[in-house]
């Protein structure tokens, strides 16, 4: 995996049910490395910090790989890298083998495989249309928050070097699935209760799925 864009919001604005709202999901290509800190990337706007930022989302990922779908679906936006709102566009991010609490190595920093991108109104807002959600939803792609373990620089062209491997887990796109299959996986369920990667509230949000 390689770092094509590091990206990052200046205070911006989309309209929800007539409502003028205040967000971070504007996100631009970055001239210069950013900092990763360990409740958010420096100088990056996080408008609502009860579903942004914080120590399990302190850094979103999406793939690169994945925007020929979305400019297909949308070919009228003007298309960037930062437009899903990540942080870091990285070349050969596979969800499918990403497991929550991997350990990686990108440029000075050590981040922790958390969980993946859950597509919000906000989200819809932005690119135009409340169709996008179910679209999100429905690819199975969602990208991945981290954790930041050991603060430090990230810069385009940066490589992630795996450190650790999680030994009992679920992969990103295991875990995206389980948010949203109405048929929960057992096994999975019983993983991802138990993991320690992932923050508390969500484990008991899918607690209540378990039989």
């Amino acid at each position: 995996m390689k770092v094509l864009s590091t990206n990052i919001a200046k205070p911006g604005f989309v309209t929800i049910n007539g409502k003028r709202q205040r967000t971070g999901i504007h996100k631009k290509p970055t001239t210069q490395p950013i900092y990763l800190e360990k409740d958010n990337v420096k100088g990056d706007e996080v408008t609502n910090r009860k579903v942004h930022g914080g120590e399990y989302k302190a850094c979103y990922l999406f793939s690169a790989d994945h925007y020929l779908y979305w400019k297909n679906l949308y070919p009228k936006l003007d298309w960037h890298y930062g437009m899903l709102g990540e942080n870091l566009t990285v070349e050969g991010l596979d969800e499918t083998q990403l497991y929550v609490g991997d350990v990686y190595k990108v440029g000075e920093a050590l981040i922790e495989i958390t969980q993946p991108r859950e597509p919000c109104t906000t989200f819809a807002a932005k690119m135009g249309t409340p169709d996008i959600m179910e679209q999100f939803i429905a690819h199975g792609k969602p990208g991945t928050y981290t954790r930041v373990i050991q603060e430090g620089h990230v810069t385009v062209g940066d490589t992630f070097e795996l450190v650790k491997r999680q030994e009992k887990s679920i992969t990103i796109a295991q875990l995206f699935k389980l948010l949203f299959d109405r048929q929960k996986n057992q096994e999975h369920l019983s993983i991802a209760t138990k993991h320690n990667s992932l923050p508390e509230k969500k484990r008991k949000e899918l607690k209540r799925f378990l039989k």
